[in-house]
This record gives structure tokens, C-alpha cells and sequence, in this order.
């Protein structure tokens, strides 16, 4: 018998016992409330004996999942699961009432229960619910996977999400992190005075990052719209209009390829701070990570895929032809400070160069081909060309490049941030080349913006902005190897 024959067979008699169910009334009942959770119960009286626990003549209303089941005759012992773990059940038939104990003896393993009882510890210690009544609340008709091999295929896991979180607590233990670093980065930056705001998402002309997007259209206006590849214009707009401290916490979506650190929709912070510069902004990043680091983990010491990092020392800055440097020792400084040399540099180390690619661009290609892997404990790399940074402000003294910073660890770039540029001439300009690079093919290259240029010819004030990817911290946090470990619903081709 195939494993789908298998898999029907018990469809099929689940179904049939379903029918059996809906003959005696409702099938799914709505009317149940509980007042306890398993992880409640263990937490307040775990530390109870069992006379201890007799004399508290502790009454709870609970409901889970039967997960497991021993039936022994006239009594038997279930576990349920609910949404904080699981608790044990002791169900004896003369002491529920009459026929219910028969009812259960047709229950299956999935199925959503209801149980009033009284607290008590078995004779080996374990904490239990003695039932007084019991009802089936929800019937499942398909088998939950082997318990004990769980749901090991791991695009199952990714496919069926609900599956995975049902049977594997590594996975849930995963969200709560995600939800709790959401938490506490909202009250980091609240208690700052930040404000949180929501933006469009659909956007009339794409902007924010050089990045590919998605294409919609809107029928009542006739009109082709983009799907956000970042909110940073809109929230630049909020500074202009006297919104000096702002964040947002959404989706992007960028139509481009799938990776372990990529998916086509994805999660960030925004945030931007008037009278502020990058340097202000890598100390508050800083300050960030050792504070999520502490509130979620409660460690500094993060662990990812068998190395350690130690969040409590201060976190390297390093410009890009620093880190060339630092991190090649068979390339020297004169190997790329000039053009020449650095396509030299680039075609040894068969790197692709563009003929109209400058410096800037060049020294950017090397360091992604050669450093960014290597850059694991937190470091803050600085000095961006301006030919790759169309919205940030040139450095005063060395106009070729801008005063950026982009936050790695793990080999991984978790944060972008630069003081923003807001003059609204150099932007108009940086807009034009790009529109440019675009009419020659660069599919990435941003549209020119003529609301915003417009918006900064009513003044931005000096300001610093970042990005921060959510779903890659989380990664961290959570020793995640992939972007879809820490994602409820990945980006997945249907199967057939």
C-alpha cells in the first residue's frame, strides 16, 4: 500500500466518522471557552507535590490537539498541544459523564478537544488534568504527520506551514523570536520619539532602491502601478513636512531572484532622523543591536552556524578599499586606487566590468566578489561611490564618494544606512543619470521623481536615514541557514 493510498484510506474514514458525528448535533461546536494555557499551568504548579496539589483543588477549562494517546481499557492518557506547549489529560470512563468516554475511544490523533478537570501529578511526577468532561470541539480529517519523524521534508515544511508549526517547536520558537525582535525594536525606537507611519504600497513611479519591480495595474484609473521596492521617498516626504523623527516596519517587494538570503517580498525597518548624519546613525545601530540582542536572546554572545559573535565590543568601521585591503592580502592599495589597475584587479580575479563602469563602481565589485563573505563579526563598511548611491549626500571632501555605511554580519548586509541628500538640484541631477542608465538598459536604475525633487525645494533638513532587513536579523537570532526558516509563507512555485 502506497503512503497516498495510506493517507486516503484514513481520509475517508475520518470523514465517515464525521458523518456519525453530525447525526448526534453540532459537528463544531463554537461555544467552549477555556481559562487556562498549557504553559500557565506547568509555570504556576510545576513546583507543587502531589498532596500539595490535591488540596489546591485546582479546576481548569482547557483545549488543544490530541497529539498523543494511550488507550488502556476503562482509562487513558492524552496530550494535548496548544498554542504555549503541551499538558497531559487522564481520562477515566467512570468518572466522565455517561457515553462521553465512548465517544473519545473514536477520536483520532489531530482532532481539537475541550477538557474541564482538576489538576493532579501522575505517580511519576508529571503534571496532569484529571478530565470531568471532555468534547470534541473540531474533528481533523487528514492524519497529522509521523510523530516521530514529524515533517522532516524540509519544502513540506515550507509548503504546509501549518504542519510544521503544529509539529515542530524549533518552528514556533522561530516566529516568537520574529515577533518579539518586532516588539522590541518598536519600543527602541518609540522611546526615542520616533514615529511609526504607513506608506503607500503601491507606488506610480518606482523609487528607494535600485532594484527591479513588480508591475500592477489599476482598472478604475487606468493606470500602471509598481509594487514598493522601499518606502524611503515617502518617508523623506515626512521630514520635509516637519515629521523629524520617523519609522516604518512593511513588505518590499523587488522582482528579482531567489536565494537563501533573498525572497521577492521581504520585510524592513525605515527610519530617519533630522539634524542627524551617518555617524549618529551607525552609533544608534550599534546601540540597537546589543539592546534586540539582550531584550530577545538575553545574551550578547550570538551563536550562527557554528560561529560566535560578540555584540558587547564595539563594531569595526572600515572604508571599501579598507576592507579590500584587510581582507585580501594578494591585492595592495596601488591595485585600486586608480581605474586602470582596478580593472586589472577585476579581470584577474574574473570579475565582469562594464566599460563605462568608474572606480567607484569598480572597487564595489571587487569588494562583493572578494570580502563581503568574509565579514562576519559586525562591521560598518563606509565610503560608497556616489555612482551607486543615488540618494545620499557626497562626502565634503571627497565628492566621489558619499557618507554611507552599510552594516555586515554573518557575511551578511543587514543594515544600509547615509546621510540623505537634500539638495534638491544634485538630486534632480542624480535622478537624470539614472533615467539615463535606465534608457540604456539597467534594469535596476530608478525613474526620474518629480514630486519629490519638488518636495525637497520646499527644504529637507539635514538628515540620516537606514534601512534594516528584518528577515535577515531574525536569521541571525534564530540560527536560520535560509530566509525561508524565518518566513511563514515563502515565496514557492505551486506544485501541480
Amino acid at each position: 500500500m502506497t503512503e497516498l493510498t495510506e493517507i486516503h484510506d484514513q481520509v475517508e474514514l475520518r470523514k465517515a466518522k464525521l458523518a456519525e458525528i453530525r447525526k448526534q448535533g453540532i459537528a463544531f461546536p463554537n461555544d467552549f471557552k477555556r481559562d487556562a494555557l498549557a504553559a500557565e499551568i506547568h509555570k504556576e504548579f510545576e513546583q507543587f507535590d502531589h498532596e500539595a496539589l490535591e488540596q489546591q483543588h485546582k479546576k481548569v477549562k482547557l483545549a488543544g490537539r490530541i497529539m498523543l494517546r494511550r488507550l488502556m481499557g476503562k482509562a487513558s492518557f492524552v496530550h494535548i498541544q496548544d498554542s504555549s506547549g503541551r499538558i497531559q489529560i487522564y481520562l477515566k470512563e467512570n468518572e466522565l459523564p455517561a457515553g462521553v468516554y465512548e465517544n473519545f475511544k473514536h477520536w483520532d490523533i489531530g482532532d481539537i478537544i475541550g477538557i474541564e478537570g482538576n489538576l493532579f501529578k501522575t505517580k511519576t511526577g508529571e503534571l496532569s488534568v484529571k478530565a470531568q468532561n471532555i468534547r470534541l470541539l473540531s474533528k481533523a480529517l487528514r492524519p497529522l504527520p509521523d510523530k516521530f519523524h514529524g515533517l522532516a521534508d524540509q519544502e513540506l515544511r515550507y509548503r504546509q506551514r501549518y504542519l510544521d508549526l503544529l509539529m515542530n517547536e524549533e518552528t514556533r520558537r522561530v516566529f516568537q523570536i520574529r515577533a518579539k525582535t518586532l516588539d522590541k525594536l518598536r519600543y527602541f525606537l518609540n522611546q526615542r520619539n520616533y514615529t511609526e507611519v504607513e506608506t503607500p504600497m503601491m507606488h506610480p513611479i518606482p523609487g528607494g532602491a535600485l532594484a527591479r519591480p513588480f508591475i500592477t495595474h489599476h482598472n478604475t484609473l487606468d493606470m500602471q502601478l509598481y509594487l514598493r521596492i522601499a518606502p524611503e521617498l515617502y518617508l523623506k516626504r515626512l521630514v520635509v513636512g516637519g515629521i523629524e523623527k520617523v519609522y516604518e516596519i512593511n513588505r518590499c517587494f523587488r522582482n528579482e531572484g531567489l536565494s537563501t538570503r533573498h525572497n521577492p517580498e521581504f520585510t524592513t525597518l525605515e527610519f530617519y532622523q533630522a539634524y542627524a548624519d551617518y555617524h549618529d546613525l551607525m552609533d544608534l545601530t550599534e546601540e540597537l543591536m546589543r539592546y534586540l540582542a539582550q531584550e530577545v536572546l538575553g545574551t550578547l554572545l550570538i551563536n550562527y552556524q557554528d560561529d560566535e559573535y560578540d555584540f558587547s565590543k564595539p563594531f569595526l568601521r572600515m572604508t571599501i578599499p579598507e576592507a579590500i585591503i584587510h581582507f585580501n592580502t594578494d591585492i595592495k592599495s596601488a591595485d585600486i586606487h586608480d581605474l586602470e589597475n582596478a580593472r586589472r584587479t577585476a579581470a584577474h580575479l574574473q570579475i565582469p566590468i562594464k566599460d563605462t563602469d568608474g572606480l567607484g563602481k569598480v572597487q564595489i565589485e571587487i569588494f562583493e566578489k572578494t570580502v563581503e563573505h568574509k565579514l562576519k563579526n559586525p562591521i560598518f563598511i563606509t565610503s560608497h561611490p556616489t555612482e551607486v548611491s543615488p540618494l545620499a549626500r557626497c562626502n565634503d571632501q571627497h565628492p566621489e564618494i558619499v557618507d554611507r555605511f552599510e552594516l555586515y554580519i554573518g557575511g551578511r548586509e543587514l543594515a544600509n544606512g547615509f546621510s540623505e541628500l537634500n539638495d534638491p538640484e544634485d538630486q534632480a541631477q542624480r535622478f537624470l543619470n539614472q533615467a539615463k542608465a535606465k534608457s540604456e538598459g539597467d534594469l535596476e536604475a530608478m525613474h526620474y521623481d518629480a514630486d519629490y525633487v519638488m518636495a525637497l525645494e520646499y527644504g529637507m533638513p539635514p538628515t540620516a536615514g537606514e534601512g534594516i532587513g528584518i528577515d535577515r536579523l531574525v536569521m541571525l537570532f534564530t540560527n536560520s541557514p535560509s530566509i525561508r526558516d524565518v518566513l511563514l509563507f515563502p515565496l514557492m512555485r505551486p506544485t501541480e
